[in-house]
């Protein structure tokens, strides 16, 4: 027995072992994979200065150094140029550069090649940087993924994995943990920060009827949280996927670029090897002369520089972009925003927050607005109509008490009816309204009403008219100022919507919008879009709805609201607002104009250098490490100047 006891001992002693070696294992490879690239590059550095201070003393020191900087600083991007030869069939710069460095090598120029291998790796270590800082986001999102949530079944707590969770499940968020799914809060209060998700950095109150989300941070107190959907459907899960794909997806520029690469590569190693073979027979140089003058050619010509002009900037931007809850699905939607001469709203639920509130209250007869407001309120609390909740909103903030009715009934597309206080009662639509003393009167009241863009409701008894109720959707906080900072970047602002014209037209008056497109079905939105686009160049598309789904896949962009937004809208979008702020659109449209401005002038200021160095190597002659001081050089400071956009602010 005790020897089995030991046996088992030793077994589970081994595991821990086994599984303690792994994860050391895999830390490390995950530091090789962050760093690896640019410790190379300074060791590289090292060992070259080293094999610099004892040339003078042992050559053959320093030339053993010298391969070992060229071995060390050299093997990634060697092997990324041999595995495009050799898989491909094709050249890259990667190649081009070994090449060069092994060529000034091979003539005596051990320095050249390696200060050449130093600063290419440098500036390849640069750009994996910048690679790196996107994925890093995905990371640190990962890093906040829930594992497992506390189930509250039959009275008892069990700890499950958030995979076993379903909707209608309810989970229990103890203080300072992270929220396990997406749901409602159905008891308790506490402070959630969700900056995770929506991107604001001041904690939001939570109380029963909130939403909160997967990911996002409790704060003090202890919520009940029912859930609302399962773990791959979560907001936190489709953040993830968004950034992934926009990640994974390249701009039609960088296809470009990498097109021109292959092509410009071979045309750049033919023209060194006539550069070696012609002079020699032609011109009477020396065959190392012109060797050397090749070699210095291959590295000025070389298109590092441009190639590293676009995705860096591209991969800061949707980084920094991702940080203020504004998720591009990829760098194509980015490039193409910098281009929108126009944006379209939908109304509801995009520019309004999908909420009617009761405006005005006009009373007629011996009521008061407080009196006809409660037994409007007291006959719609039955109802589950939006404008019926608003009503009964509208009186219990003013603390009005509600009877319960009797003989309730529903009257399809009008209204309802019920009995209370022994009257009949009827509220809803105009046209209800029978023969009155007084109509003409009330008729003037709704048309001045109905002028205004309000829906009104009109509350009736056996005698007549008591009161009237006018009621609007309430335009967001930030619509004001979002369509006003996008008029002051040039962009013309449209409204495409469902509603009737005349209340579109009232809150477009309201809001400085310059066209208004109202009484739409969502196959009408789409021509609207397509005439918008033939008339003033690209347009950008902003909606919420299932319906503006196809509108959205039309548009040059579409733009789909995060949080209120359906599946469908945030599936068909190319970018998403993780916390409806309409005032992120400016700030995205600024941001792809200042990546658009700064990948400019990466390119021109590469292509000034290329021309520069070939010309002044092909009339003068200059010194290889001056070749590779140049051109590296100018690779570095066009990722360096792409780095930038990491810390970019909207104003900038």
């Amino acid at each position: 027995m005790s020897q089995a006891i030991h046996s088992m001992n030793d077994h589970s002693k081994d595991e821990r072992l086994r599984a303690g070696s792994e994860a050391g294992t895999g830390r490390l490879a995950a530091l090789w994979s962050r760093y690896g690239e640019g410790l190379a590059a300074l060791a590289s550095g090292l060992v070259l200065a080293i094999a610099y201070m004892l040339e003078n003393t042992s050559h053959s020191w320093a030339v053993a150094l010298y391969v070992t900087a060229f071995i060390v600083g050299g093997f990634a991007k060697a092997k990324e140029g041999i595995l495009t030869l050799v898989q491909e069939r094709d050249l890259d710069v990667n190649l081009l550069m070994i090449v060069a460095a092994i060529g000034a090598a091979s003539i005596g120029y051990w320095t050249e090649g390696a200060v050449l291998i130093f600063i290419f790796s440098l500036s390849g270590a640069l750009e994996t940087y910048t690679m790196d800082r996107s994925s890093r986001d995905i990371s640190a999102l990962m890093d906040q993924k829930p594992e497992t949530g506390t189930l509250i079944a039959g009275g008892v707590e069990r700890i499950v994995p958030i995979e076993e969770l379903k909707a209608g499940d309810l989970v229990l968020v103890k203080p300072g943990e992270r929220i396990p799914t997406d749901g409602v809060v159905t008891d308790g209060a506490s402070n959630v920060n969700q900056a995770s998700i929506t991107g604001e950095s001041i904690p939001v109150d939570k109380g029963p009827g909130d939403a909160v989300y997967a990911g996002t941070l409790n704060g003090a107190g202890a919520l009940y949280v029912q859930v609302s959907q399962t773990s791959e459907s979560t907001m936190f899960a489709k953040i993830i996927r968004l950034v992934q794909e926009a990640q994974s997806e390249k701009p039609a520029s960088q296809r470009f670029m990498e097109r021109f690469e292959r092509i410009y590569a071979r045309a750049i190693l033919l023209v060194s090897l006539l550069l070696i073979a012609v002079p020699p027979l032609f011109l009477q140089m020396s065959w190392e002369q012109a060797f050397y003058k090749a070699m210095v050619f291959l590295v000025v010509a070389s298109p590092c520089a441009l190639v590293a002009s676009i995705m860096p900037a591209m991969l800061s931007a949707i980084s920094s972009g991702a940080r203020k809850g504004v998720l591009f699905k990829g760098g194509a939607h980015l490039e193409n925003l910098a281009n929108v001469k126009v944006v379209a709203f939908d109304k509801t639920g995009t520019l309004t927050l999908g909420k009617p509130v009761v405006t005005d209250i006009v009373a007629f007869g011996d009521y008061s607005e407080d009196e006809a407001l409660a037994i409007a309120a007291s006959l719609e609390s039955l109802s589950g109509h939006p404008l019926a909740k608003a009503i009964v909103l509208a009186a219990q903030e003013r603390g009005l008490p509600l009877e319960k009715p009797s003989e309730f009934s529903s009257l399809t597309g009008r209204g309802l009816q019920a009995r209370l206080g022994g009257e009949l009662w009827t509220i809803g639509k105009a046209a209800m309204l029978g023969e009155s003393s007084r109509l003409e009167r009330i008729l003037e009241t709704i048309e001045r009403l109905e002028g205004e863009g309000k829906t009104v409701s009109v509350l009736m008894n056996e005698r007549g008219a008591a009161a009237v109720f006018a009621l609007r959707d309430q335009i967001r906080p930030e619509a004001r100022r979002a369509i006003a900072r996008l008029k002051k970047l040039g962009i013309e602002v449209a409204m495409l919507t469902g509603d009737q014209a005349r209340t579109a037209r009232s809150i477009a008056e309201e809001l400085s919008v310059d066209r208004v497109y109202a009484d739409l079905l969502p196959e009408d939105k789409v021509a609207r879009l397509k005439e918008l686009k033939r008339d003033c160049g690209p347009v950008a598309m902003v909606g919420d709805g299932v319906n503006d789904a196809p509108a959205l896949a039309t548009a040059s962009v579409g733009i789909a609201m995060g949080a209120a937004g359906s599946d469908a809208a945030l599936e068909t979008a190319d970018l998403v607002l993780m916390n409806d702020d309409i005032g992120r659109i400016a700030d995205a449209i600024a941001l792809g104009k200042r990546t658009r401005t700064i990948i400019r002038q990466n390119m021109a200021f590469a292509l000034t250098v290329i021309v520069a160095l070939i010309a002044a190597n092909f009339v003068q002659g200059i010194a290889l490490p001056l070749g590779v001081v140049g051109h590296e050089g100018s690779t570095i400071l066009v990722i360096l100047n792409g780095l930038r956009l990491l810390g970019y602010r909207a104003g900038e």
